[in-house]
């Protein structure tokens, strides 16, 4: 393979600068650097604070907006919001502006990832010199595995060999670098760190949040998955650096596939401390948070600066902050109410921005599209899922200090109370037609429906649009400090990004029975274990109230007896929603262009609620996403041949 010049630089250290885990006995112990060198390798406390940055690592990449932005724009959940810049027009294919390298946001998991794969394997080399556990050093193993696996879905081939030597530590920054296929990476990077990671990772992770042989599991589970997509190719996708879809030590796609389902079955079957929540609704319910589901998060915390990484009053758009969530929040508190009940006076913000789940900071970046509102959660009566994913109503927060005293007036001029609807998205076109005002302050500043006698106004499924539209529930923000107050919205979440779920490994057995292995349950059996979860309801977001009712049995009823792909694919979205899966689910399966080629949505402007079909440009080369331009313009020599084609 040719030699061609570029220049890593994985010895630059992540500023290890907060972390993890809850209990104040239990957080790893931090100090700031800004490189390391073998020596630094050569004591217990220096193994210790190289574990650590892998943890501090994760907040680089997860709760990173703009590379979650990559994860889920462009894709049949998720388009552009009415405020997107190009970061995120771009993503989304359909006219705005091309995805290049510079434009490309996965260069966050580019800079993150190489520098903690260069620490991994310091940690690997050097760490049995001062006598290290393999359970420790199998924590690192797991990082370089899974850092690798992102690296290789997202760009292809990438390289294994930093400067010193194939999966060696390196200690000069180089401009030489070779890529190493996509076969190579996972059969001599990903797979046997992982499976060695397993061997000697405990059941029990050390500490509340590290890695343990259940989440290393679900990773080599995954990526047997991924590989054996890649291997059989059902579409003829491109990959880079051009290689046949052989597997070097001569396996099937099928034998993958059954080894997928193996792994993932032995860890539903061996779960140590972990379980599947009893409903959906306590699996992302913010003070349910680091609950037994959740194998793998970034970590943040209210009760300090410095181990949060973030300021805990203000969030100014950058990682390591945790502000994912507030791309898919829509201007809300444009909303207006009226002081009279005779005139509509439009004077009454009845809706703030407050620290609180269903509500956060405003973006206006990312909207869920028509398709996955109707389509996707198209089952609102039984599945706990749609109402467990989103903000669908609206309150009022007047009694919030700072409180807005006398009577508040909305919808038909009818009176309203604090936590009453101010705005509802309704779950199903309503019997009657909506009046949608043509004076946008009738409908409550934003050109929201009226309905007779109802004091909520409202806005239909097929009205949903770019300016407009039910909020992400699932990753707003929580605070237990906020007093009788909003507390602090405007702050990064100081909740943990959720990585790794339990729930994950039913699917990936799932799916791989659906491409052929065999075990003891069918690919139905797997998928009704989540169904059949989504079905017990314990609360009701979108009334607010108390909502103790089963309707498992109305769930698995309503499986298909023959699971496909595609349904695979809807239960995954229906389970994940908005969490980052989407665009490597499509792309891996290959159906992103199939199921994203088309999508409805209204326009950008308030008053729109006239639906547009809208086609994306989506081609075979953007499977792969561009390495970034920062990288390739420190090259020496033939830059191009180090980039993807098509870019």
């Amino acid at each position: 393979m040719k030699k061609i010049q570029i220049y890593l630089n994985p010895v630059k250290g992540l500023l290890l600068a907060a972390l993890l885990l809850v209990s104040c006995a239990e957080i790893l112990d931090e100090t700031p650097r800004a490189r390391f060198e073998p020596s630094f390798f050569q004591t217990p406390e220096g193994i210790q604070g190289g574990l650590t940055s892998m943890y501090a690592h994760l907040r680089y990449i997860y709760g990173q907006a703009y590379y979650y932005n990559t994860t889920l724009t462009g894709t049949d959940e998720v388009t552009y919001a009415q405020s997107a810049d190009q970061n995120f027009l771009v993503m989304d294919l359909s006219g705005q502006g091309e995805i290049d390298p510079n434009s490309s946001r996965a260069d966050a998991l580019w800079g993150a990832a190489f520098s903690n794969i260069n620490t991994a394997s310091g940690i690997i080399e050097f760490a049995s010199e001062v006598g290290t556990s393999d359970a420790l050093i199998a924590e690192a193993r797991f990082f370089r595995a899974f850092d690798y696996f992102l690296l290789v879905q997202t760009f292809g081939g990438v390289p294994l060999d930093l400067g010193a030597g194939e999966l060696q530590f390196n200690v000069a920054p180089t401009r030489v670098s070779t890529r190493n296929t996509v076969p190579e990476v996972y059969t001599r990077g990903i797979f046997p760190d992982m499976i060695r990671a397993i061997e000697d990772l405990p059941e029990t992770g050390r500490l509340t949040g590290t890695a343990t042989k259940t989440l290393a599991r679900l990773y080599l589970a995954k990526a047997y998955l991924t590989y054996a997509w890649w291997l059989e190719n059902p579409n003829n996708i491109p990959t880079y650096p051009e290689t046949p879809r052989v597997d070097p030590d001569g396996q099937s796609p099928q034998w993958y596939y059954q080894q997928a389902y193996d792994i993932a079955l032995e860890a539903i079957n061996n779960p140590g401390p972990f379980r599947l929540q009893e409903t959906f609704f306590d699996v992302n319910y913010a003070p349910n948070d680091r609950n037994s589901e959740l194998l793998l998060y970034a970590d943040h915390t209210e009760t300090s600066e410095f181990y949060n990484a973030g300021s805990l009053t203000w969030g100014n758009g950058e990682a390591p902050d945790n502000f994912a969530g507030w791309m898919m929040t829509w201007n809300y508190p444009v909303i207006r109410s009226s002081s009279s009940n005779s005139t509509w006076a439009n004077d009454l913000e009845s809706v703030r921005r407050e620290a609180v789940q269903p509500l956060g900071r405003p973006w206006t970046r990312m909207a869920p599209t028509i398709g996955a509102i109707t389509n996707t959660f198209a089952d609102k009566t039984n599945d706990s899922r749609y109402d467990g994913t989103f903000t669908t109503v609206y309150r009022a927060n007047t009694d919030v200090a700072p409180v807005i005293g006398g009577p508040v007036y909305n919808a038909n001029l009818l009176p309203v109370q604090p936590g009453d609807p101010i705005l509802t998205f309704l779950h199903e076109e309503p019997d009657q037609p909506i009046d949608y005002p043509s004076d946008i302050r009738l409908g409550g500043n934003i050109g929201a429906g009226i309905l007779p006698g109802r004091s909520d106004f409202v806005i239909a499924p097929s009205n949903i649009s770019r300016m407009k539209y039910p909020g992400l529930w699932k990753l707003g923000p929580y605070r237990t400090d906020s007093g009788d107050g909003l507390g602090q919205p405007n702050a990064g979440s100081t909740r943990p990004f959720n990585i790794a779920k339990f729930s994950e490994l039913y699917l990936i057995a799932a799916e791989a029975a659906v491409m052929g292995a065999s075990g003891p349950q069918s690919a139905r059996d797997l998928v009704n274990v989540l169904r059949a979860r989504a079905g017990v309801w314990r609360w009701d977001n979108h009334n607010n109230q108390e909502r103790l009712e089963d309707r498992s049995g109305e769930m698995m009823e309503a499986t298909p007896a023959v699971i496909d792909i595609y349904y695979i694919l809807e239960e995954r979205s229906r389970e994940f929603y908005g969490e980052g899966y989407r665009w490597y689910d499509l792309i891996r399966t290959q159906k992103w262009e199939e199921l994203s080629r088309t999508y409805q949505i209204a326009g950008r402007n308030y008053g729109d609620v006239t639906a547009q079909t809208i086609t994306r440009n989506i081609q075979p080369y953007h499977y792969l996403r561009p390495i970034p331009q920062s990288q390739i313009d420190a090259m020496e020599g033939d830059r191009a041949a180090y980039q993807n084609p098509g870019y």
